[in-house]
């Protein structure tokens, strides 16, 4: 998908009248995971660039995967943990202030792994109240 075709409410909609049928989770919490291009950075990320968007329960194991669902392992590393409070449509200038202010002050740079969101209790979706972890893939920064 994409912004500008964006079908995160349908991934969500099929995806969560299945979500108990999932065994072994290590928590209650939901997982809004982003796979960008591996030669992603944000300057060249428009509206339309397309990415995988996957939605996501961790679980302790990947033996028992319900039909129609795909195993994920995510790969460790380094990663940016922001604080996000808000409604999900607000979000813009908390992008804006990670990846054209913090990030190139930061002594990192993305890193070609997946970008998350961890979805936990405090998670409300559109109240203003709503909050979430967002989670930024770095490695250290290369010099040019």
């Amino acid at each position: 998908m994409s912004f500008t075709d964006n079908k995160t409410r349908e991934l969500w909609q099929a995806f969560m009248p299945h979500r108990n049928k999932i065994i072994n989770k290590l928590n209650a919490d939901l997982i809004c995971m982003q796979i960008y291009d591996g030669n992603l950075n944000f300057n060249n990320f428009t509206p339309n660039t397309t990415f995988q968007k996957w939605a996501v329960i961790e679980v302790a194991d990947i033996t028992n995967i319900p039909p129609g669902m795909q195993s994920f392992t995510l790969p460790g590393g380094t990663y940016a943990v922001f604080d996000y409070k808000g409604a999900a449509s607000a979000f813009a200038p908390t992008f804006r202030y990670i990846f054209y202010e913090w990030l190139p002050q930061s002594g990192y740079e993305l890193d070609s792994r997946p970008h998350f969101e961890i979805l936990g209790a405090k998670y409300k979706n559109e109240n203003p109240e709503s909050e979430e972890e967002i989670w930024v893939p770095l490695k250290a920064q290369t010099s040019d």
